[in-house]
């Protein structure tokens, strides 16, 4: 059975693989596990690889979304955009690490984004 924070989560990730196929995105692959932990979305921006980072909340009550993305869950992303790149043997391309703030308040959706977070 699926939790309240579960489902928010999984709501928030659905909502921001539409916003980003909506800037012109293509989502490639989603919630990427890795020896490391996950990479909630990985997608093409022109030539360039995202490995994005979604986070999700329904209130600031206990602080912005971005808020949750420490400096060691940016040295794990790093870690795991090296083992995502490895094992489909990609090399030589341009990689970027973006965050995006979802907040689902009243029915209504908005999105923070931030690329090139580390």
């Amino acid at each position: 059975m699926e939790t309240a924070n579960q489902w928010l989560g999984r709501y928030g990730e659905d909502r921001a693989l539409d916003y980003l196929t909506g800037i012109g995105y293509e989502v490639i692959e989603r919630n990427w596990r890795g020896t490391q932990g996950e990479v909630d979305l990985i997608a093409r921006d022109g030539d360039r690889l995202v490995f994005v980072e979604v986070k999700t909340r329904s209130s600031t009550g206990f602080g912005h979304p971005l808020e949750a993305i420490t400096t060691e869950k940016l040295s794990r992303m790093r870690r795991l955009v090296h083992e995502w790149c490895q094992l489909r043997g990609v090399s030589g391309v341009k990689v970027r690490m973006d965050a995006l703030a979802v907040l689902v308040r009243g029915g209504r959706v908005t999105f923070e984004h931030l690329k090139q977070v580390s």
